[in-house]
């Protein structure tokens, strides 16, 4: 499995020839894409139909709390697996600045592969899912190709994801409406002024 994730990754490796715009492109990607997750749940919870905002602010906290369950079981396969990343061990290129910490599951790939799941398995709708699976090819492609992670800590985060979904749906039906109502009870503490002059939803 090694040789094949060293191999896998040194035919996505971007070498030295590589276009400067083309390594631009994916600096952009790897770095700021991410930003999808934070400006989906502000935007979703604070404006939107007012018919489907319940609705809605359930699905995100859903994908909220899988995104979180995702990063600690990241962080801790992180402690007991640790895995070098590949410029640590003097194997392809790097092209982006990366602190040398252990590389399995990637954080980047855990946080979006879970936010994107969350919304195929539970919205109504699944186009915003499948946008986020989209930038979740895209993130762990550049990262990989950017040589700051391996092939499979993409697929390591992908199944952690799942893994995290799959823990929510069973803590939801005990759990979820008074999580939602913490929430919403903490919303409207923090943005009544707002609320009131109606620059957010209630």
């Amino acid at each position: 499995m090694e040789e094949f994730n060293r191999t896998l990754f040194l035919w996505i490796n971007a070498t030295p020839h590589a276009p400067q715009a083309w390594l631009m492109f994916a600096r952009f990607i790897a770095k700021d894409v991410i930003l999808v997750i934070p400006l989906t749940i502000v935007a979703g919870w604070l404006w939107g139909n007012a018919a489907r905002l319940s609705a809605r602010r359930v699905i995100i906290s859903q994908a909220t709390l899988t995104l979180i369950i995702t990063l600690l079981l990241a962080q801790i396969i992180g402690w007991l697996l640790p895995h070098p990343r590949p410029f640590a061990i003097g194997l392809g290129h790097q092209f982006l600045p990366h602190a040398p910490d252990s590389s399995y599951p990637s954080d980047h790939g855990c946080a979006i592969f879970s936010f994107a799941l969350a919304f195929l398995l539970w919205s109504p709708s699944k186009w915003p899912g499948l946008a986020l699976l989209l930038c979740g090819l895209a993130i762990a492609w550049s990262r990989v190709y950017l040589g700051v992670h391996w092939p499979l800590d993409m697929i390591g985060a992908f199944l952690v994801s799942l893994a995290s979904c799959g823990l929510v749906q069973l803590l939801w039906p005990s759990y979820g409406n008074a999580l939602v109502a913490a929430l919403q009870r903490l919303y409207r503490r923090l943005f009544g002024y707002a609320i009131r002059r109606g620059w957010v939803q209630n």
